[in-house]
């Protein structure tokens, strides 16, 4: 699996979230579908500020690789 998403059962019932937070991937993605930008996504989840821009292109391979 990805180093930025992480699967844990205990966490979120085992919903792909982005590693170190319990905020799902696909609540990342419906917000890029609304077209937020990397600043947007970082504003709304102070927990993400340390995340890069390669860390959310691996998010975003991580995801697309699994619908």
């Amino acid at each position: 699996m990805m180093n930025i998403v992480e699967k844990n059962p205990k966490v979120l019932g085992g919903t792909p979230v982005m590693k170190g937070t319990r905020i799902p991937v696909s609540r990342i993605m419906a917000l890029i579908g609304m077209d937020y930008k990397l600043v947007q996504l970082k504003k709304e989840f102070p927990r993400l500020k340390n995340f890069t821009k390669n860390d959310f292109e691996e998010m975003l391979h991580f995801y697309g690789s699994h619908i």
